[in-house]
């Protein structure tokens, strides 16, 4: 039996024959299940509705989706189009079928007495297909069990889920759950990782006394992790050098000093870089009962915020 139009190539032909007796019988040629429709990526695939005379309205849907309604196309894919709007039957394509392509399609169509629907579950053998079987119904959950779609920035149409200008806080692992009403409902699990530049925590001055060691604390947020550089007057500075020591981490680095000298005193910076960027902050080494460290700690007593309402105070009533 040759396809309806012998331009467009196909391997299979869906049928569905609503009776006067109301019963939906629905066939496939090559014996193949009523209720699926395999095809090989990149194939064409054909639905075929077969009406009388007494629809009066008849269309094809993609789950809620409408493809065709009669002869108005609605689905924006270029690669669907209509065969066939006769009294006898209701034919599209969909060409080049894809492996997001499969699915559950609907022929709904009205007669006098009520409308009547007849599906088809069309499969599409490919490479990459999903586990949890694209083109069923399915809901998305975030990395903490809760829904996503319906959230700001998720948007979700049947298998995919959109998200819409990511951040650092949507990254983690998300769960597709899959249902078709036949089987035991599947999922499958899915990590996204957002990849984003350093950004420094908050970093602390330190105030060792001569001849006992120091720390100083750099931290970063970063994926890809960073990668940390120390320097001090704008020298780099290397572990092993001078009583040094630097300890990386995932997140953080430290550096050590074991026996603090005159020398170690002063201003340093610490470096993050990635990929995708740089972030820099300066931390100080100062030394206890310096000029320095008496300026720093005296801003912060309440003897100086004292001395210092008082003189605006005095500056007021001179004003």
């Amino acid at each position: 039996r040759s396809p309806p139009n012998p331009t467009v190539p196909t391997h299979y032909l869906i049928h569905s024959l609503f009776l006067p007796s109301g019963l939906l019988v629905r066939s496939l040629e090559y014996n193949q299940p009523a209720d699926n429709y395999t095809v090989c990526q990149g194939d064409n695939a054909i639905l075929s509705c077969s009406i009388d005379e007494e629809v009066t309205r008849v269309a094809w849907l993609n789950r809620s989706n409408i493809l065709y309604a009669g002869n108005d196309k609605w689905s924006i894919d270029p690669r669907v189009r209509l065969l066939t709007n006769s009294p006898a039957e209701f034919s599209i394509v969909i060409a080049s079928v894809d492996v997001w392509d499969e699915g559950l399609y609907t022929c709904s169509f009205q007669t006098q007495a009520k409308p009547h629907t007849a599906q088809v579950y069309l499969i599409v053998h490919g490479t990459g297909r999903g586990r949890g079987g694209a083109g069923a119904e399915g809901g998305g959950l975030g990395s903490d069990g809760a829904g996503v779609v319906g959230m700001d920035g998720f948007t979700s149409e049947g298998e995919y889920l959109e998200i819409t200008e990511i951040n650092r806080q949507q990254a983690g692992e998300y769960e597709c759950v899959t249902a078709n009403g036949v089987s035991l409902a599947d999922s499958k699990r899915v990590l996204i990782t957002v990849n984003y530049p350093p950004t420094i925590k908050d970093v602390k001055d330190a105030y060792p006394p001569m001849g006992k060691p120091a720390l100083l604390r750099c931290e970063a947020m970063a994926v890809p992790p960073a990668e940390f550089e120390w320097f001090k007057d704008d020298n780099r500075l290397f572990g092993g050098l001078e009583g040094l020591r630097i300890r990386n981490e995932r997140t953080r680095s430290m550096l050590l000093i074991d026996n603090v000298t005159a020398r170690h005193y002063g201003n340093y910076s610490c470096l993050a870089s990635n990929n995708l960027g740089v972030s820099n902050a300066s931390l100080r080494l100062i030394r206890p009962g310096s000029l320095e460290n008496v300026a720093v700690t005296g801003m912060e007593s309440p003897l100086f915020l004292g001395l210092l309402s008082s003189a605006f105070v005095t500056l007021l009533f001179k004003i």
